[in-house]
């Protein structure tokens, strides 16, 4: 929440039965100013019923997104989050520089497991005196991606090596301009995930016997060399959470509507989900009022209004927040084959947003 307009903050508590072995993490050393700290990675997971056990602040005379409130034993602590960390990165995209806010919705987003980066708060200061790209000093890409390849006529463009006599380590070789290359697969990469299942546990006569019964689509989470080294060097396990999903053809919209004088032209309704749970979907689009004008579809599905997940809210909860701002409302929208796609492959809505 907002305090007199100065501090935003979100609390969030972890799991200790869950974590890592070695929680402190960095990267290269400090070139520039002697006994500047480097940042520090922390991969922290938690279930629904819980929260990652810190606030972040927004603070007046005090730059950046400020680690506060620790909880006393709880994993962030014992992870080494400290008091007055800068956070840097949320989930390998830079944050020093958004609104607070969108940083809170980010880590909102993130649902049970999020990547952080932060830096110590005096490192943070000292950085910021000298005039320092913080964001240099964070690795250009961190994140695996999820990539979905259609087969044509020569097949998915990649082939799979596997060290003999071993499970689980899939290097793939993509053929330039292929299927594989186009839909984003880096050459020489880690095959990590196979339509949402992990690979760890595969021989390679498994893993092509599941290529072939994927028929004419896969969906790969893949690691490029560097991005798997960045991972198993520090200890952490890559997961579709972490992914960019860039890549994927299919892609949440952004549906901004003023209301006109007979209203947005369409109506909410819940529905049980092709997926499990029950969902918001959207019906009776009216041709010609702001609705169909913003690009609504009839069978969409609500994952946000006005940017706040609507994640465990209930139809009269969600139909009030549409209604909160009278003459407009922005909805974050996903269509049923999207929907469907993501969930095979392990993605909730909140990573979605």
């Amino acid at each position: 929440g907002l305090e007199g307009d100065q501090m935003s903050i979100i609390k969030f508590e972890f799991n200790p039965k869950v974590g890592i072995d070695n929680p402190a993490l960095t990267l290269t050393e400090d070139t520039d100013g002697e006994g500047m700290g480097e940042p520090r990675f922390y991969l922290l997971t938690k279930d629904s019923t819980e929260t990652f056990g810190f606030c972040l602040h927004e603070e007046l005379g005090c730059q950046g997104h400020v680690i506060r409130q620790i909880e006393l034993g709880g994993v962030a602590q014992r992870r080494g989050l400290q008091d007055g960390d800068r956070l840097l990165q949320v989930n390998g995209h830079f944050v020093d520089h958004m609104d607070h806010l969108r940083v809170v919705q980010k880590i909102k987003a993130s649902g049970n497991q999020v990547l952080l980066a932060v830096l110590d708060g005096d490192s943070y200061e000292a950085a910021k005196s000298l005039g320092r790209d913080l964001s240099q000093m964070l690795p250009d890409d961190i994140r695996p991606r999820l990539c979905h390849v259609t087969r044509d006529k020569s097949g998915f463009g990649f082939s799979v090596s596997c060290p003999e006599g071993t499970k689980g380590t899939f290097q793939l070789s993509v053929l330039q301009d292929g299927p594989a290359d186009r839909a984003g697969v880096p050459p020489g990469s880690w095959l990590l995930e196979l339509n949402g299942d992990s690979v760890k546990s595969y021989s390679h006569t498994q893993l092509t016997k599941k290529l072939k019964q994927s028929g004419n689509k896969v969906t790969l989470l893949v690691a490029s060399s560097a991005v798997e080294e960045f991972y198993r060097l520090r200890g952490l396990r890559v997961t579709a959470a972490l992914a960019d999903t860039s890549w994927l053809p299919f892609k949440v919209r952004e549906l901004h509507m003023v209301k006109g004088p007979a209203g947005y032209g369409f109506l909410l309704k819940e529905d049980d989900c092709s997926s499990g749970g029950v969902g918001q979907f959207l019906w009776d689009v009216d041709v010609g009022l702001p609705a169909e004008q913003a690009g609504m579809k009839e069978g969409d599905r609500v994952l946000a209004v006005n940017g706040e997940s609507i994640e465990g809210l209930g139809h009269e909860q969600i139909v009030h927040r549409i209604r909160a701002r009278e003459d407009q409302v922005t909805l974050l929208v996903i269509d049923p084959a999207g929907d469907e796609f993501y969930h095979s492959v392990g993605f909730g809505g909140m990573v979605l947003l």
